[in-house]
């Protein structure tokens, strides 16, 4: 793995190695394990070049955006971390919207589209993550998804870079056809239609207004812990289980919004995956529902 680093080194000047770097502080849950490396690349070029290297060496890889939909295990990540740089963010207005790469936040593209006078972005404001990871998961709030904005997708599937037409990429609930063939989101064109800033404004400012409301935004969290199963509300199924406030370690079910599973202090992974499972089970004993994980898990345990 060494002789692996030095020579990407050598090749891409704008990649930085790190070794031995814990995760919790790069997670918006605030827990997890540390990284044998973690690499961070400034340019699309590198992002693949590395990718595509660790693949070809079987170096197995993670790739880190905002840490918004992550949970690492407490032992940590045996591999490499790869992260998007600050330069990997950039946003540029088109004839028809926005395109913006991988690494640019959901907030800065919906305040980008406001500044622009575009609508369609506004329930992204309020989602922590990147534009990679949403486009990833289809991410969504408030009756708006990236499906029905995404003109095309630039994708890497570890050894070409393609544009895919929005229609192509099979999104679903929280799920997109990057999932399916393992491949990475590069950045992502949107089509919007102009509208009256004002009223975009004062859309992201009642959506904004909800989430304070009824989102424990006080709290480090991975926001919806659950997916929605179908028929049903993950955080009502949760509630009527009696689940508010059950707390294992320094995790605990939101009292204001139980489909949150949030970090009181000092909690753990293992007590993040505890609280889950029985969460999971209550919630199957009293509804004969399986409740399954939104968040993403990855790392190996202690």
């Amino acid at each position: 793995m060494k002789n692996i680093l030095e020579q990407m080194q050598k090749q891409f000047f704008d990649l930085t190695v790190q070794k031995d770097i814990p995760l919790a502080g790069l997670t918006t849950l605030r827990v997890g394990g540390r990284a044998d490396y973690l690499l961070t690349a400034e340019k699309e070029e590198t992002f693949c070049g590395v990718l595509r290297i660790l693949r070809e060496e079987n170096v197995p890889c993670l790739i880190l955006g905002n840490g918004s939909n992550l949970l690492v295990k407490d032992g940590g990540f045996r591999g490499a971390v790869v992260r998007l740089g600050k330069e990997f963010g950039c946003i540029d207005v088109t004839e028809d919207g926005l395109y913006a790469q991988a690494g640019a936040l959901m907030s800065v593209l919906s305040r980008t589209a406001l500044e622009q006078g575009f609508a369609g972005l506004e329930f992204a404001q309020g989602i922590p993550g990147t534009v990679g990871g949403g486009v990833y998961m289809n991410a969504g709030a408030y009756s708006g998804e990236m499906r029905q904005v995404v003109k095309y997708v630039r994708l890497f599937d570890g050894s070409e870079i393609r544009e895919v037409p929005g229609e192509e990429m099979a999104f679903g609930y929280r799920h997109s056809r990057a999932m399916d063939e393992n491949a990475l989101i590069l950045g992502a064109a949107f089509r919007l239609e102009k509208g009256n800033k004002g009223e975009i404004e004062a859309k992201m400012r009642d959506f904004a207004q909800r989430r304070r409301d009824k989102q424990p935004l006080e709290y480090p969290s991975a926001g919806s812990f659950f997916k929605r199963p179908e028929g049903y509300f993950a955080g009502a199924l949760i509630e009527q289980s009696g689940l508010k406030g059950k707390t294992v370690g320094g995790a605990q079910v939101s009292e204001k919004h139980a489909g949150f599973l949030i970090n009181k202090g000092g909690a753990t992974a293992g007590d993040f995956l505890e609280l889950m499972k029985l969460v999971q089970a209550e919630v199957k004993k009293n509804f004969g529902v399986h409740l399954e994980n939104e968040v993403r898990i990855v790392g190996t345990d202690e």
